[in-house]
């Protein structure tokens, strides 16, 4: 245990997932060693981050505008909606360029262990999106782990009834894997193969 400020350096930053106590240790020596122009611009960066990022109103994707980029883009595909946990796993399909429609963040994954359920994710906003029949197909890229395959069952049951055309990604994703660490092929792949379910799914 150290004392001060750098005791406090190491709590907030052993905080952040995937950095443990030693990490966050490890992290706080190097920022103190470091240039203080170095450490000024990372604590800029942070700072603006938090006040100039939002997020999209219309799919939930981080923007620095109302709307994303991506939604701003008259060559997507409107017909299309890409429905993924977390907007990290939007650079992730958009490197395999096979997808051409927009997107949907959630925002999450039913977890019921961690307390989210479907009321803590935004599918209620996704409903509304598709109140005006303009949307015809809905692709489930949740990550292919329990959280992940739990959410795209429900999401299936949901849409179904909807009459818009659900299909999930197919063969090529590992099970208990993350969208954002898929290579770009394995990706591609699973969104040619991606196969589409019923109400018996």
């Amino acid at each position: 245990m150290y004392e001060g400020a750098i005791q406090s350096l190491i709590d907030e930053l052993g905080r952040l997932p995937g950095i443990g106590p030693k990490s966050a240790q490890r992290i706080a020596f190097h920022l103190l060693a470091a240039d203080p122009d170095d450490v000024e611009r990372l604590a800029t960066a942070l700072t603006t981050v938090k006040a100039t990022v939002k997020f999209c109103e219309v799919c939930f994707n981080v923007s620095s505008e109302t709307r994303c980029r991506i939604c701003r883009d008259p060559r997507r595909d409107p017909a299309v909606i890409c429905v993924v946990e977390e907007s990290k796993d939007v650079p992730a399909i958009e490197r395999t360029r096979e997808f051409r429609g927009t997107y949907h963040v959630l925002g999450g994954a039913i977890s019921p262990i961690d307390g989210i359920g479907p009321g803590e994710l935004r599918i209620r906003e996704l409903v509304q999106r598709l109140a005006d029949d303009s949307v015809k197909e809905v692709i489930i890229a949740t990550d292919p782990n329990l959280e992940g395959e739990a959410t795209a069952s429900y999401l299936s049951r949901m849409l179904l009834p909807l009459g818009v055309r659900v299909a999930r990604l197919a063969s090529g994703l590992p099970v208990g894997g993350d969208l954002e660490y898929a290579d770009e092929v394995t990706l591609g792949r699973a969104f040619e193969g991606r196969r589409y379910l019923d109400a018996t799914s």
